[in-house]
C-alpha cells in the first residue's frame, strides 16, 4: 500500500473517535476542560424565601442556599433569588436578563414567585394571580426555553400559619392556582411546594414549625437583640426542610435523575449553613 493510501486510511479509522469527542467538547465550553462535560446549572429566580443570606442578616436562611447539599458534583446553582422582588419586579430591575445572560443548554431554570406579587396595593411588585402574574412567569418560560434550558415552575412555599384548632392554612390566595394552571398550559414542570409545605406544616403542627422559621428569644441573636417573630422566613432547619422537598419533587417528576441528587433521607444538620460577609 502506497503512503498516501496508508495515511488516508487511517484518517478514516479515526474519524468516528473525533465525532464521538466533539458533543463533550462542546459542553466542557472549549478547550481547558479535558474533554469533561461542564455541571449543567440549576438558576433560581426568586424572592427572599430562596434568596442567599449573609451574617448581618443570620440566622434567617433562604432555601436555595441548602439546596446544593441534596445536588451531586455534576451540578451547580446560581441563585439570583432577591429580597422583595415579585414575578414583576425582578424583570422590571433587569434580573431575568442577568440571569439569562449565564443560562445554557441543559441547564435548569427554577421559578418560585407569589408572595411578593400578593402585595397589590404596591404598583412596583403586585399582580394580579391570572392576567399580570402568568404574563410575567411566560417571561421566564420564554426565556429559559429560547436558551435550551428547562423552566421549572415551583409554587410559592407556604408561610407558617395555623387556625385556633391547629390546621395549617394556606396564605398565598389565588397565586398557586394560576401558576399550576399556566404550568398546564405550557406544558412546565411545576413542583407543588405550596402544597407539599402546606402538608409538611400540618404534620409538624404549631409548636413543631417554630424552629424552621426565624423565631427568635430576645438575646438569641446578636442581629435581632430583642428577639423576632417571623411566620415567613426560615432559619436553617427550615431552609433545609424546603430545600430537600423542592429535590425530592425535581426528582419526582424526572426533571433530575437519582444520580443528580444525594442526601434525600439523610441527615442534613443546619449547623452546615454559613452566611458570608455581605
Amino acid at each position: 500500500m502506497s503512503l498516501t493510501r496508508r495515511r488516508t486510511a487511517a484518517a478514516l479509522l479515526a474519524l468516528p473517535l473525533a465525532l464521538g469527542a466533539t458533543p463533550a467538547l462542546a459542553h466542557g465550553g472549549g478547550g481547558g476542560g479535558g474533554g469533561r462535560p461542564r455541571p449543567r446549572t440549576l438558576h433560581i429566580a426568586g424572592d427572599s424565601t430562596a434568596a442567599q443570606k449573609y451574617a448581618d442578616a443570620a440566622p434567617e436562611t433562604g432555601w436555595g442556599m441548602a439546596l446544593p447539599f441534596f445536588l451531586g458534583r455534576s451540578l451547580d446553582v446560581a441563585n439570583h433569588a432577591v429580597n422583595g422582588r415579585s414575578s414583576k419586579s425582578f424583570i422590571d430591575e433587569g434580573r431575568l436578563t442577568a440571569l439569562l445572560d449565564g443560562v445554557r443548554p441543559g441547564d435548569l431554570v427554577l421559578i418560585q414567585f407569589g408572595h411578593n406579587d400578593e402585595k397589590t396595593e404596591d404598583p412596583t411588585r403586585g399582580t394580579d394571580p391570572y392576567t399580570t402574574y402568568q404574563q410575567y412567569l411566560r417571561q421566564y418560560v420564554e426565556g429559559a426555553r429560547a436558551r435550551r434550558a428547562e423552566p421549572v415552575l415551583i409554587t410559592p412555599v407556604e408561610r407558617r400559619r395555623f387556625a385556633e384548632d391547629g390546621t395549617a392554612k394556606p396564605t398565598h390566595g389565588e397565586y398557586p392556582a394560576a401558576m399550576r394552571a399556566l404550568a398546564s398550559e405550557e406544558g412546565v414542570t411545576l413542583l407543588d411546594v405550596q402544597a407539599l409545605s402546606l402538608a409538611r406544616w400540618q404534620q409538624l403542627g404549631p409548636a413543631g414549625t417554630l424552629p424552621y422559621f426565624n423565631w427568635l428569644e430576645p438575646g438569641e441573636s446578636p442581629n435581632h437583640p430583642d428577639g423576632k417573630q417571623d411566620n415567613t422566613h426560615f432559619r436553617p432547619d427550615g431552609a433545609v426542610e424546603v430545600a430537600r422537598t423542592t429535590a425530592r419533587a425535581l426528582l419526582d417528576t424526572r426533571t433530575l435523575s437519582p444520580r443528580d441528587l444525594r442526601r434525600l433521607d439523610e441527615p442534613v444538620p443546619g449547623s452546615w449553613i454559613t452566611w458570608p460577609q455581605a
